[in-house]
């Protein structure tokens, strides 16, 4: 006799924002998802802000289901309030397993991203007066933060850059701080690289002392297809640790 499937819901999981451009990402995210893995029943969920909220896609959800967050940081919405939504589906009486994958952090894909997006600017890996400034949303958690500073240097490997080095779009001294740090170290021209997912109000703050400072700015990784990569490695990493449990 053929056992049954087991079918798993993959719940992508957004921060949310009053800026409808980001939810519109979450979406197109979930769009390269189901176009690479047809087989999986793709769900859009949001921590905040936006319908529908993770405990509702949850509480709504009959299959089992593995929470892939849509974020890059380690931080709040991650270690507390997808945890948080999660518990509270299961006391409204859920029964299926839900699993947390883990967020994206800095994977090399990513990090390959935020390359293409320097090249659309016409920055060379080969400008040795060159200084990136890699631009992240920031977070309360200083190890979070450290670990998106990672960033910077994985960036900057292999290149002849004067520099790279991550500043806070949460910490308003931090952009011109790390700009001078670039300028210090010999950097003639600066480019700022944007660790976003998506575009919203704090990459609108970042643009305009962009524009202000004259500094070239790039998109943020958006609905890449190496975003999408990177989710769906979450998700199977999280899926065979539910097989082998």
């Amino acid at each position: 006799m053929r056992a049954a499937r087991i079918v798993t819901t993959l719940v992508l999981t957004a921060h949310g924002s009053a800026d409808p451009r980001s939810a519109a990402n979450a979406r197109a995210v979930a769009d390269r998802l189901a176009g690479l893995r047809p087989g999986v029943d793709v769900q859009v969920a949001f921590c905040e802000h936006n319908p529908p909220s993770l405990a509702e896609v949850l509480r709504e959800c009959a299959a089992d289901a593995i929470v892939t967050p849509l974020l890059l940081a380690d931080a709040y919405h991650a270690r507390v309030d997808i945890p948080r939504q999660i518990a509270g589906s299961v006391a409204f009486g859920r029964t299926n397993t839900v699993r947390r994958a883990d967020v994206l952090g800095e994977d090399d894909r990513l990090v390959t991203v935020l390359h293409q997006r320097l090249a659309e600017l016409g920055a060379s890996r080969r400008d040795d007066a060159l200084g990136v400034l890699v631009v992240a949303i920031g977070s309360s958690s200083a190890s979070a933060n450290a670990r998106t500073a990672a960033v910077a240097s994985k960036l900057a490997a292999g290149t002849r850059w004067a520099g790279a080095t991550i500043a806070f779009a949460t910490a308003p001294d931090s952009l011109p701080i790390a700009v001078d740090e670039l300028l210090g170290r010999g950097a003639r021209r600066l480019a700022i690289a944007s660790w976003f997912l998506a575009p919203g109000v704090l990459t609108d703050r970042v643009h305009s002392y962009a524009d202000r400072a004259g500094i070239p700015i790039t998109a943020p990784l958006g609905a890449h297809h190496l975003v999408a990569e990177t989710v769906l490695d979450r998700f199977d990493q999280a899926a065979a640790e539910r097989i082998a449990a």
